[in-house]
């Protein structure tokens, strides 16, 4: 039996106009200290308490509309990417392990997006041509770089413009020209209507603020967690790969494949083959 039907009675999401009851709904569940959130885990995963394990989920349900609020600038139906949403929450509730020492929220914030990005690109129909996992990375972050890159710029990206965001998310430069012409071709406006002579506008789906707040605290026990096991994960890669995974993901201004290639002295591609292998690397020692 799957996590969604195993765990029953959660507020109901009902298309446009129940966004805000909704919204207001899940406000009504207490957040998890991390003593409690422990012992409900603990009894869901070795007792099978559903009691517990709704008690997990509906504490997160605002996590997952704040997540799903960051996609709408896909302009996808918001009730949708929550619902996706939900359903990533509840599969992480579901394999969650508490002894790992994570917070829950850290956990399910990967399975979380994982669940509306996989909405969002097969509501864009890129998976009929095949999307693998450097597309994806492309089609998610795209946006957010030409922003940096080239604000206000519409049309083609310049050839220097392609190559920067080619080395920064290590795609072909072919993929980024293709992708951007295809976001292009499909983007909605926030103030378009959600239907077809409805006054009713896409951005009139903004969340309440108030839910910043569960998103902060989520995100700062992630960020802590994940430097604490990249730092310790980072002692099985030698001094290059470790200067190289700190120069091109860790710093603030990421180093570029051909800045590095001149540093070290080495070819464009052998400074990705050795971020790849580290990356590798760094997985197998996190698993």
């Amino acid at each position: 039996m799957s996590a969604k039907s195993r765990i029953s009675n959660l507020p109901i999401l009902t298309g446009e106009g129940g966004l805000s009851l909704y919204l207001t709904q899940i406000k009504k569940f207490p957040m998890l200290d991390a003593e409690e959130e422990y012992m409900l885990a603990k009894n869901w995963r070795e007792r099978g308490s559903l009691k517990s394990a709704h008690k997990l989920v509906t504490s997160h349900l605002r996590l997952v509309a704040k997540i799903a609020m960051g996609y709408r600038g896909y302009g996808l139906p918001v009730s949708e990417l929550i619902s996706e949403g939900n359903i990533g929450l509840m599969q992480a509730v579901k394999k969650f392990d508490p002894d790992k020492g994570f917070r829950l929220a850290t956990y399910a914030m990967w399975w979380i997006k994982a669940g509306i990005q996989e909405y969002v690109l097969r509501s864009w129909s890129l998976v009929k041509i095949g999307t693998t996992a450097a597309q994806k990375k492309l089609f998610f972050n795209l946006k957010k770089l030409k922003q940096q890159i080239a604000p206000h710029q519409e049309g083609d990206l310049k050839n220097e413009q392609v190559e920067e965001i080619s080395d920064r998310l290590g795609v072909k430069s072919e993929e980024v020209v293709s992708m951007n012409r295809r976001m292009m071709g499909n983007e909605k406006s926030l103030n378009e209507p959600i239907k077809s002579g409805e006054k009713s506008e896409w951005q009139d789906w903004v969340v309440d603020k108030n839910l910043d707040q569960e998103l902060l605290i989520s995100q700062k026990q992630e960020l802590d967690e994940k430097k604490s096991l990249l730092y310790e994960a980072m002692k099985v890669l030698n001094e290059r790969e470790k200067k190289i995974i700190e120069e091109r993901k860790l710093a603030n201004e990421p180093k570029t494949l051909e800045e590095l290639s001149k540093k070290y002295k080495i070819s464009r591609e052998r400074i990705r083959q050795i971020e790849i292998k580290a990356f590798e690397k760094l997985q197998k020692s996190m698993l």
